[in-house]
């Protein structure tokens, strides 16, 4: 399939997710988890031993398998596909690798203009192991929609500009607000790279795709405007013609819902710290919501769970499509059985 083609129904078509992704009838309110391929499954550990995170990331295999246990163990209504945000980058050629308990870390930061030269547009000949290892998973998983994904410009921006993890993102915003040329530029390129890896995902198979802008909560409503939506537009259109859900999600984003919306997204993920019926309001129509426990209920007893999940699925009762997810990704020390029982906990709740 290309952007240019006529979408045409396939086996997940008339899957609860994606009828609630396009805002239709559900027969029950669709589950699917960040990070619910990972840490909290022994079988995940298991698998991964002794495997760097970007390695794993590149066996076609390996990503298969992890991406499919937690549709195994938990009768989530979506798989996501098993990658990092840091992937494309990797692929071009940049000089970084992710490092247990710190994150990514890029051996020589994105400060001039001349850095940009490093900045390579991503082919398709550039990640096959992604392009095989969604066909693997599409015929495993049938009719259960499979999630792309990709970081957003900004939130890969401040990786490469800061060199790393950061809480204050100084380098990437001071070249954001001290040379808003080079700033713009840099968010157009990585618009192209992230673009180019999310058509190899939809193009390999992917029933929707989701664009992490997980440190977006950091900026001001202005400056998302001005300086970073341009550049997540420009993701969300390059994929329009495809047909497939786009979601958008960040991270401490409730001053910028409507404006995520507004950047192409059909879908809005919203972390715990907004209501739902408050964020659809913020939102505006037109748009399905997705979210939002906050993980850490997770770590309580099953009653307080189903009470804390169904204050979520009351406050979504109005909305014109809701997709249940927690509010961020599932913490590394969650029981999976939590996970499990919330699944049908909303299933059965929820059922038409």
């Amino acid at each position: 399939m290309t952007a240019n083609d006529t979408p045409q129904p396939t086996a997940t078509y008339d899957s609860a997710f994606l009828k609630a992704c396009r805002r239709e009838p559900v027969p029950h309110t669709p589950v699917w988890f960040m990070r619910q391929a990972g840490r909290s499954l022994p079988e995940y550990r298991k698998v991964r031993e002794g495997v760097p995170m970007l390695e794993s990331c590149m066996r076609p295999e390996l990503v298969t398998e992890i991406t499919l246990q937690p549709v195994r163990r938990h009768d989530v209504d979506a798989a996501i596909f098993f990658s990092d945000i840091v992937v494309p980058l990797k692929a071009i050629g940049l000089d970084l690798d992710i490092k247990p308990g710190v994150g990514p870390v890029v051996a020589q930061p994105i400060r001039t203009r001349a850095d940009l030269a490093r900045l390579r547009d991503l082919t398709p000949e550039d990640v096959p192991y992604v392009t095989e290892a969604i066909g693997m998973l599409t015929r495993e998983l049938g009719a259960t929609p499979l999630i792309g994904f990709a970081g957003a410009p900004f939130t890969l921006a401040s990786y490469l500009v800061e060199g790393g993890p950061s809480r204050t993102y100084e380098n990437a915003k001071a070249m954001m607000y001290g040379d808003p040329g080079l700033w713009a530029d840099l968010l157009d390129r990585l618009a192209d790279i992230t673009a180019a890896f999310l058509k190899v995902q939809i193009e390999a198979g992917a029933s929707a795709v989701q664009l992490f802008d997980s440190w977006a909560g950091a900026l001001a409503p202005a400056d998302y405007r001005t300086s970073v939506m341009p550049a997540s537009a420009k993701v969300f259109d390059a994929v329009a013609g495809y047909g497939v859900p786009r979601i958008h999600f960040g991270v401490g984003t409730g001053e910028l819902l409507k404006l995520m919306g507004e950047a192409g997204a059909d879908v809005v993920g919203v972390d715990w710290r907004v209501p739902l019926d408050e964020a659809a309001r913020r939102v505006g129509p037109g748009k399905a919501l997705q979210g939002n426990l906050d993980p850490t209920v997770l770590f309580t007893d099953k009653d307080t769970v189903a009470a804390k999940a169904r204050e979520v699925l009351d406050a979504a009762a109005g909305l014109e499509g809701h997709v249940f997810n927690l509010g961020h990704g599932v913490m590394p020390n969650t029981d999976p059985d939590a996970l499990t029982r919330l699944v049908e906990y909303v299933h059965t709740a929820t059922a038409r």
